[in-house]
């Protein structure tokens, strides 16, 4: 099983790029296992849907 350190840094990869199978499938075992990393793996979400929301509403504002 990976370490919670592990399992951040690919939370975070994930949004950057597509992960392996082996990457995801110990993710998820560790997600399921450990509740401080399923909360933070949801503000990762959060924080990545803000983004992009930002992100789109500044391309839709006027210069």
């Amino acid at each position: 099983m990976i370490m919670c350190r592990r399992a951040t840094e690919l939370m975070s990869q994930r949004l950057d790029r597509p992960l392996t199978w082996p990457e995801r499938l110990s993710l998820r075992f560790h997600l399921s296992m450990c509740g401080a990393c399923t909360q933070c793996n949801r503000q990762f979400e959060l924080l990545h849907r803000v983004q992009y929301r930002f992100d789109f509403d500044q391309q839709d504002s006027p210069p």
